[in-house]
């Protein structure tokens, strides 16, 4: 690992699904121009000089380090690395106080992964100011499309406490959103529709508590939600919301109403059962009408040929008058094309 610090010009690093251990080496020092440092996967420890040595890397675009044994706290110069674009500490022991606010600083940050670790402060409100993740509309908004860039914050599994900050809404651009496995309380923020792009929210086994958000039916793009073990109330109706499983509102006491088949109090009526095999217009009994339409095609064609041609096998006189009546049509066809 030493001879690294030597090359001096290197811009990438990829050294992934190895064996390292330890610390890393003081010569990397020299690799100011380092751009990409991809170390998943091994098990490199005692962050305290390493961490700090991040801090030489001013043109860091990727830094990649999951899966380690990095421990203490996230240090706060990581807000000054202003190239950053891909953050991915999960899956360490980082641990300690509170997430740095320097973080809301990155003007190009797109993925931030922090999950896995053992961060027990509340979520700071500054991450709402990820330039990179407000985005607007118009032409910005289909350059993001065009380009397919993967825009996600995870912070699931650790030990984050408090609610969840309201100025995370202002993450226009956001696609994924995983704060699962933690114990925020309170309630999803009401202005969560403003994520317009969000794609997958999963708020499972927290405490939150209150009402579901009736601004969430507008989230069209949203295709997977998980708010299993928590506490709230009604379900907001919507297609959008009655979409998924009963599997995402698992354990929440509280839930009614669809996709449920527990009704609120005060609904006209109860929830309808899906419909099974025993239902006419179910699914099951649809697929049972088919496969007798398709069981009866070769009783229809064996019945539809023989009422044809069985007089004909067994009555001279039908068959005579037949071939007749088919040598007198070829006459009058081809006559006529001949005279023409």
């Amino acid at each position: 690992m030493s001879v690294l610090g030597d090359m001096v010009a290197l811009v990438d690093a990829d050294l992934s699904f190895n064996n390292l251990e330890g610390v890393m080496p003081q010569t990397l020092e020299n690799l100011h121009t380092l751009q990409v440092l991809d170390l998943p996967n091994n098990n490199i420890s005692r962050e305290v000089y390493f961490l700090k040595l991040l801090d030489v890397f001013s043109q860091m675009m990727l830094l990649d380090l999951p899966h380690n044994d990095l421990e203490g706290k996230i240090p706060r110069f990581l807000g000054n690395l202003c190239n950053l674009q891909h953050l991915d500490l999960s899956d360490n022991k980082l641990r300690g106080g509170t997430l740095p606010d320097q973080l809301g600083k990155h003007k190009k940050l797109s993925v931030l992964s922090l999950d896995g670790n053992k961060l027990s402060s509340p979520i700071p409100m500054s991450l709402g100011k990820l330039s990179s993740l407000r985005m607007l509309s118009g032409a910005e908004y289909e350059y993001r499309r065009s380009l397919a860039l993967i825009t996600s914050v995870d912070l699931s599994s650790n030990n984050l406490i408090e609610e969840i900050p309201e100025q995370l809404t202002s993450l226009y651009g956001l696609q994924f959103l995983n704060l699962s496995n933690n114990q925020l309380h309170e309630k999803i923020p009401e202005k969560i529709n403003a994520i317009k792009l969000l794609e997958s929210l999963d708020v499972s086994m927290n405490q939150l508590s209150g009402a579901i958000p009736k601004s969430m039916a507008s989230l069209t793009f949203l295709s997977h939600l998980n708010l299993s073990y928590n506490f709230s109330s009604r379900i907001p109706s919507s297609t959008q919301l009655h979409s998924f499983s009963e599997l995402n509102f698992i354990s929440n006491h509280d839930h009614c109403g669809r996709p449920l088949m527990r009704s609120c109090v005060g609904d006209d009526s109860p929830i309808e059962p899906t419909p099974n095999a025993d239902d006419k217009g179910g699914e099951d009994g649809g697929w049972i009408d088919m496969k007798l339409f398709y069981m009866s095609m070769p009783f229809g064609f064996v019945v539809g040929f023989w009422g044809v041609f069985g007089p004909l096998a067994f009555n001279k006189a039908w068959r005579s008058a037949f071939f007749k009546f088919l040598d007198d049509m070829k006459y009058i066809l081809f006559n006529g094309v001949l005279k023409e």
